[in-house]
């Protein structure tokens, strides 16, 4: 036998070792198998549990509370002037010259016209003339009735014919009278032959012109010239029942005008009529506008926003979080179980993000904001964090 052959001498394994490796294998691959199965089943019963929890939809709440702010009452109104006057004529004739224009400020008895009345005129010259022949027959008659008086004394004339002249003379001197009350009747129509301003202010309308048929009008015939006095200006508002009691005498509003856009006026509520037009269901309120600067006109239409009271019975909630469907106009709220409960709601007021609540609603309700799809009456939810939970007001 060689060197290397007693160096490297032949090794045969033994059964007992290759026993031994086939146990360690088969452990190993035991091991991976149970293992595999265990993170599987853990897998699986983790997935369960998600897919569980995810069933339940997880939702946002709020508590109903009181808004901060009252809500605006935006309506239409009318400018009015002040004081309006319609000037008519009280005296017939012919338009003789007119001294303003509209827009022209006049002074109280500043002359804005005059009338030539010829027929006047001759009527005055006649009862002047009646006047004078009343006077001189009383004249005469008071001479007479002295004389008659005198000779009564001596017996020379009888009672009755003394009578009789002085009862002439009471005549005549009643006759004379009414020949004056004609005369100064007619001395006042003629001053109505100058047409005036009756108060400070500005001539809105002229509606005449010179050598114009002039009728006595009497509010019947058609206006001369308007003078109005703007320096302040009434507002009238139709007020809706609803808000009536809350609009009194004292409440402030804002007035905007299309001539001035971004721009707003105060006024002031001075007078409301304390009763409902039957046609319109609303009440008629006046306010008044501080107008020094001429810059607002008569006539004109105007938003009339009024500031109302908070009301602090009144709840509000998210619009987002209202319900209509066939069952009406819902809101799904969140009860002590964490299942969904809906309650039936009315509308009291639309202020865009939020609505206030007229029934339904308790403050100590949870109003799911923005509900699921899908959902029905008392299915479980979960509430997002305690952080979601926030007051309408604060939403907005």
């Amino acid at each position: 036998m060689s060197s290397e052959a007693m160096l490297h001498p032949s090794q045969k394994p033994s059964k007992r070792g290759l026993r031994l490796t086939g146990i360690a294998i088969a452990t190993v691959l035991i091991a991976i198998v149970v293992i595999g199965l265990v993170t599987r089943s853990t897998q699986a019963s983790s997935l369960k549990t998600w897919t569980q929890e995810q069933a339940i939809p997880t939702v946002t709440v709020v508590m109903p509370a009181p808004g901060k702010s009252g809500p605006v009452l935006d309506l239409p109104g009318q400018l009015q002037a002040f004081i309006r006057a319609p000037i008519y004529a009280q005296v017939s004739g012919y338009l003789k010259a007119w001294n303003t224009d509209i827009g022209t400020p006049v002074k109280a008895g500043q002359l804005l016209g005059e009338i030539s009345t010829p027929e006047l005129d001759q009527q005055l010259q006649q009862a002047q003339a009646d006047l004078a022949s009343a006077k001189a027959n009383a004249d005469l008659a008071g001479v007479t009735a002295k004389r008659w008086q005198a000779m009564l004394g001596s017996d020379s004339v009888a009672q009755q014919d003394v009578d009789q002249r002085t009862a002439d003379y009471t005549a005549k001197l009643a006759q004379m009278k009414a020949a004056q009350a004609n005369v100064d009747r007619l001395h006042a129509a003629k001053a109505f032959a100058r047409i005036v301003a009756p108060f400070d202010g500005v001539v809105t309308a002229r509606d005449t012109d010179v050598g114009a048929l002039i009728n006595a009008g009497g509010g019947t015939g058609p206006e001369l010239f308007v003078v109005s006095d703007i320096h302040k200006l009434r507002v009238y508002v139709q007020v809706p029942q609803r808000y009536a009691p809350s609009i009194r005498p004292g409440s402030v509003a804002v007035l905007a005008v299309p001539e001035y856009p971004g721009r707003e006026f105060h006024a002031k509520v001075v007078a409301t009529a304390d009763a409902v037009n039957t046609a319109s269901g609303t009440t008629l309120v006046q306010l008044q506008v501080d107008n020094t600067g001429n810059q607002l006109m008569p006539g004109s239409f105007a938003h009339v926003r009024f500031a109302l009271p908070v009301d602090a019975t009144a709840l509000r909630v998210p619009a987002s979080s209202l319900i209509f469907d066939n069952a009406g106009l819902r809101v799904a709220t969140v009860g002590e179980d964490d299942k969904i409960a809906f309650k039936k709601v009315s509308i009291l007021s639309d202020y865009g993000k939020t609505v206030e609540i007229g029934s339904g609603l308790s403050a100590g309700d949870r109003v799911i904001d923005s509900p699921p799809d899908g959902i029905k009456d008392g299915d479980a939810v979960k509430i997002a964090t305690d952080d979601t939970v926030v007051k309408p007001h604060e939403k907005a």
